[in-house]
């Protein structure tokens, strides 16, 4: 697994490869309800360029990390949304 930089700005605007948000996928990591991972296709083809990173249960975006050209290792990684806050699922129903 690649390493991410070791310094994080705060409140930086991350640049992604295109104007697109299509979720990849959504997780829930510790079972509260609340999305703690969303992976992102922002150009639409298909792989993941941004990674947002819910660290501490609070349904809010703590880290985001951008892979401008898809090659595995984050070229950009911000404390915080980035400028790119997830749409908020609606509440689910578990069964």
């Amino acid at each position: 697994m690649s390493q991410a930089p070791e310094s994080v700005e705060t409140n930086e605007t991350v640049e992604t490869r295109g104007d697109e948000r299509v979720d990849l996928l959504r997780a829930d990591t510790n079972n509260d309800g609340k999305t703690d991972v969303w992976v992102v296709d922002t150009d639409g083809d298909g792989r993941a360029d941004l990674f947002q990173f819910d660290t501490d249960g609070d349904g809010k975006v703590d880290i985001t990390m951008v892979d401008l050209d898809e090659d595995g290792t984050p070229d950009e990684v911000v404390d915080g949304d980035g400028g790119l806050p997830p749409e908020q699922l609606p509440p689910t129903v578990q069964a």
